[in-house]
C-alpha cells in the first residue's frame, strides 16, 4: 500500500465532543439487569445487590449517560410496578421478550446503580401502552423536592433526595410493527408533544429526545422524522437514531466498512431536521441522540437466540459474542461520532452487560471483557474535546454491504471507501491529541505520514493497537484477554509530522503531548 496522508490543523475544527456522547444503555432483556448489573448472591455484591466485578469494568469502560429502561421493553412497562418495597412489587408477563419481569429492579434501584457508577441517568417513558399522563407523574416522582403525592412517594419509598434526571427519551421506536402500540408519525407526534408539554411544566430544566424511526432502513424512514419534528420541534431538544452493523454476509472488507453508512444517516437526519429548522423560519437546531448502536447480527434474526419457551426470569438471549472483526466495524462506528460532534451530542452503545454487550458474565461467576469493549474504552477515555477535521489521501476500495433488516434484503454500494478511517481529539487542557484510527485493508501494513499543524510541540505519549491475525478469535471466560490492547512501537514524531505503520485490519490509537 503506498503511503497514507493527512493534514490537520488545530484550528479546523468540527465540535466538540459532548460527555453525552459516550453513554451506554441498559435495559430489562435477558440477563442485562439480572445477573448482569444486580445479582444480590454473587460474591462481590454490595448491600444493594450490585455486582462489584462489573461496577470495576463499568468504570474502566468509562460510560457517561445510561438510558433505562428501554428498549422495547418500556412500550409495556409501568413504572409504578417498579417503585415501593419490592416485596409487594407485580410481577409481569414482558411481551417485548416474552419473559417474566419480577420488578425487583427499578427506577429508584437504577438511580442508586448510577451515583453508584458515576453516571448520568438516561430515563426513557413509555408512550405505547401509556400516555402523557404517566410520564409527567414519573417527572414529579424523579425530580419534584417534596410537598406533592408523587415526590413524597418517593420520599416515603426511601429516596428523600430528588434523582434530578435531566436527559428524557420519549418514548422507544414508536414506527416499530414489534413495539407494543406502536404508531403512525402522527399519532406519535401528538402524545409526544404533550408529554413534553408536561414534563416541562413540572421541570423546565429537563431536555427531551424524540423518537426517530427505528433505523434508516425503514419504510417511514424520513417522513417519519419531518412529520415528528413538525410536531415536536418546540419542545424538544434532541432526535433519536438507532443503527446495528452487521455481517450476515461473511463479507469482512464490507462489514468494516458499513460504518461509513452511519455517516449518510446522520447526515440525512440532520438534513431533515434542519429542513423543518427552515420551514419554520428558526435558527434552533436540533441535535441528535444515537441512543442505541452497536454490532449485532448472530442473535438477531433467529427467534431462538431472542426468546426462550415458558415466560422466564432474565433468559440469557442476545447474548452476542464479538470477535475481532467485529471490534474493527465497532471502531469505525465510534470515528463516524466522533467525526460528526457538531450535531451528534449524545449516543449509547446497546447494551452494556451480557445482551449485545461489551461486558460479559457468568452467573454466580467472573466477568469479563468482550472484544468491543476496548475501542469503546478507547473513544470514552481519549475522546473529550475539540475534534479536527482531517483531510486524508488514502487508496480506496469498493463494497457492496447487505442490510436484510427491513421488508427486503437490501445491498448498499460503497464505491469508495477509504482504506484509513480516523478521528483526531484535541484535548486542550490535558494537552493531548489523539488519533484514533482505523486500517480497513486486510493484509497489508497501512505506512501513515501525518501532517499536524499549528502546534509548536508534538511529542508521542501512549500508542496501543488492537489487532490479531486471526479475525474470528474473541474473548472467554478461560482465555479473557485473547484480545486486548499492545504497544505500537512503529511510530515517531518529527517536528510537525507523525509517522507510524499501521498493522492489517487493525485498531489503533496514539496520544500526543501537543503545544499550542
Amino acid at each position: 500500500m503506498r503511503n497514507v496522508d493527512v493534514l490537520l490543523h488545530r484550528d479546523f475544527v468540527i465540535g466538540t465532543t459532548d460527555p453525552r456522547l459516550f453513554g451506554a444503555f441498559v435495559e430489562h432483556l435477558g440477563r442485562c439487569v439480572y445477573g448482569g448489573i444486580f445479582e444480590p448472591d454473587h460474591p462481590t455484591a454490595d448491600k444493594n445487590g450490585f455486582r462489584q466485578d462489573v461496577l470495576a469494568l463499568v468504570r474502566e469502560l468509562a460510560p457517561t449517560i445510561m438510558r433505562y429502561p428501554g428498549g422495547n421493553f418500556v412500550s409495556g412497562y409501568n413504572w409504578e410496578d417498579g417503585v415501593g418495597p419490592v416485596a409487594g412489587r407485580p410481577r409481569r408477563l414482558d411481551l417485548a421478550w416474552m419473559s417474566t419481569e419480577t420488578n425487583a429492579f427499578g427506577t429508584n434501584e437504577f438511580i442508586d446503580w448510577c451515583r453508584a457508577a458515576a453516571i448520568e441517568p438516561m430515563l426513557a417513558v413509555n408512550l405505547g401502552t401509556r400516555d402523557a399522563d404517566a410520564a409527567r407523574n414519573l417527572v414529579e416522582y424523579c425530580n419534584h423536592p417534596g410537598g406533592t403525592a408523587l415526590s413524597d412517594l418517593r420520599r416515603e419509598h426511601g429516596w428523600a433526595r430528588p434523582h434530578d434526571v435531566k436527559f428524557w427519551c420519549l418514548g422507544n421506536e414508536m414506527d416499530g410493527p414489534w413495539q407494543m402500540e406502536a404508531k403512525t408519525p402522527e399519532e406519535y407526534g401528538r402524545i409526544a408533544v404533550e408529554a413534553a408539554k408536561m414534563m416541562k411544566w413540572i421541570d423546565p430544566t429537563i431536555e427531551l429526545a424524540a423518537c426517530g424511526s427505528s433505523g434508516r432502513r425503514m419504510p417511514t424512514f424520513g417522513r417519519w422524522e419531518d412529520a415528528v419534528l413538525e410536531h415536536t420541534f418546540d419542545h424538544v431538544e434532541f432526535i433519536s437514531l438507532h443503527t446495528y452493523l452487521n455481517n450476515y454476509a461473511g463479507d469482512t472488507a464490507a462489514f468494516i466498512a458499513s460504518c461509513d453508512l452511519m455517516d449518510n444517516f446522520i447526515d440525512e437526519v440532520v438534513a431533515i431536521a434542519d429542513t423543518v429548522a427552515a420551514r419554520r423560519r428558526s435558527d434552533k437546531r436540533i441535535m441528535l441522540s444515537f441512543d442505541e448502536w452497536n454490532v449485532w447480527y448472530r442473535t438477531r434474526r433467529g427467534r431462538d437466540a431472542r426468546v426462550k419457551p415458558g415466560w422466564p426470569v432474565a433468559p440469557p438471549i442476545l447474548e452476542e459474542i464479538y470477535n475481532m472483526e467485529d471490534a474493527l466495524a465497532f471502531g469505525g462506528a465510534c470515528i463516524s461520532l466522533l467525526n460528526h460532534a457538531d450535531r451528534v451530542k449524545a449516543a449509547c452503545l446497546a447494551q452494556l452487560v451480557n445482551v449485545i454487550a461489551p461486558i460479559m458474565t457468568e452467573t454466580g461467576g467472573p466477568a469479563w471483557r468482550q472484544t468491543i469493549f476496548h475501542p469503546f474504552a478507547h473513544f470514552s477515555n481519549f475522546g473529550r474535546g475539540r475534534v479536527l477535521r482531517a483531510v486524508i489521501d488514502s487508496p480506496t476500495y469498493t463494497a457492496s454491504y447487505l442490510d436484510p433488516n427491513g421488508p427486503q434484503d437490501l445491498y448498499f454500494r460503497l464505491p469508495a471507501v477509504p482504506y484509513l478511517k480516523l478521528a483526531a481529539v484535541h484535548d486542550e487542557e490535558a494537552g493531548l491529541l489523539t488519533l484514533f484510527a482505523l486500517n480497513r485493508s486486510l493484509t497489508e501494513d497501512m505506512p501513515l505520514q501525518v501532517r499536524i499543524e499549528g502546534f509548536s510541540r508534538l511529542e508521542v505519549a501512549q500508542s496501543l493497537q488492537l489487532c490479531d491475525a486471526d479475525l474470528k478469535a474473541v474473548n472467554t471466560k478461560e482465555a479473557p484477554d485473547r484480545i486486548a490492547p499492545r504497544p505500537l512501537t512503529a511510530v515517531r514524531a518529527s517536528g510537525n509530522r507523525l509517522d507510524a505503520t499501521l498493522s492489517p485490519a487493525s485498531w489503533t490509537v496514539i496520544r500526543m503531548a501537543v503545544s499550542a
